[in-house]
């Protein structure tokens, strides 16, 4: 089933640009995996930065480094940009995560050590990734998070079960991409847990008097 909810254009933009830091752009490349419309998006994001860096200026080369330019384009061949990778198998197989996911969460969602960190919600935090957070979540289906904002950027993608907030409803392959003008209260739907993979540049600010004292145990 194809996503509905997709990655921002200016986070395609950052991405294409190697711009995006590094735990939000490993959640984006796994989106980017599930969802062609996408891996669509992205190459004309390509082709946009393309034009602006055509358009900068830069110091023309020396008579000597032009022809060294030269003559290795004349024995090397044009490399482009590698597309994020279609993991078709992942696809075909609920139980494999993302590519993307690999190096810091292995392969197997069954294979999984989840770590209790409030009533019904589990979490696997990844080590030493640079620019935020990157986390597994495992929340009980029925669970009401708490309302909360962003101190600054969040990207999560659903990898099974689901949840409904003022943004909509979020199933596998979805990914939510808020800013710190996004208040909200995600609310995962009944039968099976919703497992998700998300990345924040900055802590979330939550409303909550209780939950804001409860904040620093749980690490969000």
């Amino acid at each position: 089933m194809s996503p509905n909810h997709h990655l921002d254009d200016a986070t395609l933009l950052s991405y294409s640009a190697g711009a995006l830091p590094a735990a939000l752009a490993v959640v984006a490349s796994a989106h980017l995996e599930r969802c062609t419309t996408c891996r669509a998006r992205l190459l004309d994001a390509d082709q946009i930065g393309g034009v602006l860096m055509q358009q900068q200026r830069v110091d023309l080369p020396s008579e000597e480094a032009r022809v060294a330019m030269l003559a290795r384009l004349d024995v090397e061949p044009a490399l482009e940009p590698p597309a994020p990778p279609v993991d078709v198998v992942a696809e075909a197989d609920p139980d494999r995560l993302p590519s993307a996911l690999h190096p810091w969460f292995g392969h197997s969602l069954r294979a999984l050590r989840w770590r209790r960190v409030a009533p019904g919600v589990q979490r696997i935090l990844a080590r030493d990734i640079s620019g935020g957070d990157l986390m597994l979540l495992r929340i009980a289906p029925g669970s009401k998070l708490p309302l909360h904002s962003h101190r600054g950027n969040e990207l999560t993608m659903i990898l099974d079960g689901a949840y409904d907030d003022m943004l909509g409803h979020f199933g596998p392959g979805d990914v939510a991409d808020l800013d710190g003008e996004t208040n909200h209260q995600p609310v995962t739907s009944p039968g099976v847990p919703c497992i998700c993979v998300a990345a924040t540049d900055a802590p979330l600010k939550f409303s909550g008097w209780v939950a804001r004292t409860l904040q620093p145990l749980f690490g969000f």
